[in-house]
């Protein structure tokens, strides 16, 4: 689920005048706790002061915009269609050769599922392309796709709030060309062909998607958009969503709104699955239940400085370490996999702006229950913007930053602690300034951040339900 993605605003207003070291965070805990090879005059933490930040284990509260949030059955199959590649298109990338960490050859269909951009096993990022930054499904995603751990517990989605549901990323994700290629017309009948009995004994029954005299009849090869060579350049023409000019919008109003709710329906179900996927407790919220020899000395200086002398909890505050809000931190867009780099992105003043007039938002007719999670309108300080990242569970992810562009937390360190980039690179104003931290103060909230990360959700999340 939102591959479309990717940890800009990543200890934002924070972190250390030192020297990027590339290198393992396992290594800064080793150097943490060797005699002065990470030493730092700040002060252990008190615990008192850092009591708000403690893991809450509770469940996340009911999404009101989906009904079937804490249905077992909808949880249930919502787990089996995270796992399942058959309701994703042709793939189109050329780079889809078959060959390391590729998904199958260009025009094979049905290859893409959440799980191949969201890794079970490690922190459902995406671990699994090539290169560890962007995401490559059907094509090559323009950010890299965000950890679901605690994803429950946020505001808005994609790193630049285009969504304002779970179930609104999942169908986001779907109809993307770039993501499964796939369309509201192609997932219902698939549902209709694979899934029925599940679905139908959570959302009741469907409707007659085997009758092609109401439902065009679409193969997984001919499901949503393809590369067609023209004089002009390339152009996509789609099947099976909105304005395809062909399929779905020959179809009857009525057949239209069947086939959509089927797909978003599915969405719910989804959604319901990914609300259950936690980080868990780290050794640092066992520190706090009075555990001395959870954390190491360095590590709880780290804490010190994170909530002190760092300033990270100016956005990265509460439990799971975010204010859930779009920051700019001065980041200019650099190279990634290869070839690829992520100019002129407006951010959540696009995002936002576009979820605002979305018709699958949490007001519109598809929704349960509005979340009231958009504001009214795109603040100026949007543009540039990007999501503040959990910080739960971050140690074990390939890249950092929207873009994947950083390598490891400690080009990310130094990264604030410069005030990000001189000139920056995306539209808006740098928020940053430069922080002057010692090396070693860097390299204790390095070893902090890496006693945030948890056991994850159980094996019984991990893949397809028995």
């Amino acid at each position: 689920m939102g591959a479309d993605a990717h940890v800009t605003a990543l200890l934002a207003a924070a972190v250390c005048a030192c020297t990027s070291a590339h290198r393992p965070e396992a290594a800064h805990v080793a150097d943490a706790a060797s005699s002065g090879a990470s030493s730092s005059d700040a002060a252990v933490a008190p615990r008192d002061a850092l009591a708000t930040f403690h893991y809450q284990e509770a469940p996340f509260a009911d999404d009101p915009s989906n009904r079937f949030a804490s249905d077992a059955g909808a949880r249930k199959l919502g787990q089996s269609l995270f796992f399942d590649r058959a309701f994703s298109g042709p793939l189109i990338e050329g780079d889809n050769d078959g060959k390391g960490g590729t998904l199958g050859q260009s025009g094979d269909p049905g290859r893409v599922s959440c799980a191949d951009c969201h890794v079970p096993a490690t922190a459902f990022v995406d671990t699994r392309s090539p290169h560890g930054q962007i995401s490559l499904a059907a094509q090559w995603t323009r950010r890299r796709a965000p950890t679901l751990l605690e994803s429950g517990g946020l505001s808005l989605y994609d790193w630049d709030g285009r969504r304002d549901s779970i179930w609104g990323q999942a169908i986001g994700v779907m109809e993307s060309d770039r993501e499964f290629n796939s369309g509201r017309l192609f997932v219902a009948e698939q549902m209709f062909r694979l899934h029925r009995a599940e679905y139908e004994a959570v959302f009741g029954p469907m409707p007659a998607l085997d009758d092609a005299t109401r439902f065009p009849a679409l193969t997984p090869d001919q499901a949503g958009c393809r590369e067609v060579a023209t004089r002009s350049g390339p152009t996509y023409p789609c099947r099976g969503k909105p304005s395809d000019g062909a399929d779905y919008d020959g179809m009857a109003p009525a057949d239209q709104q069947a086939a959509t709710v089927v797909m978003v329906n599915a969405g719910k179900a989804m959604a319901a699955y990914v609300a259950l996927l936690r980080c868990g407790p780290g050794r640092f919220d066992a520190w706090l239940d009075g555990n001395d020899a959870a954390l190491s000395p360095s590590e709880q200086r780290g804490a010190g400085l994170f909530a002190g002398k760092g300033k990270c909890v100016s956005c990265h505050a509460g439990p799971d370490f975010t204010d859930g809000a779009f920051h700019d931190v001065g980041l200019s867009p650099a190279t990634v996999a290869v070839a690829f780099i992520d100019s002129g992105d407006n951010g959540a003043a696009d995002g936002v702006a576009a979820a605002l007039a979305d018709p699958m938002n949490t007001a519109g007719p598809f929704s349960d229950g509005d979340r009231h999670a958009l504001p009214a309108g795109v603040d100026p300080a949007m543009l540039g913007a990007f999501r503040t990242p959990t910080l739960r569970c971050i140690a074990t992810q390939p890249s950092f930053m929207h873009t994947g562009q950083l390598r490891s937390l400690d080009e990310v360190v130094a990264f604030h602690d410069r005030g990000g980039d001189p000139a920056g690179g995306y539209p808006g104003t740098n928020e940053l300034s430069p922080l002057g931290l010692t090396a070693g103060e860097c390299a204790d909230i390095v070893a902090f951040l890496v006693a945030l990360d948890g056991a994850g959700p159980p094996d019984s999340l991990r893949g397809p339900p028995d």
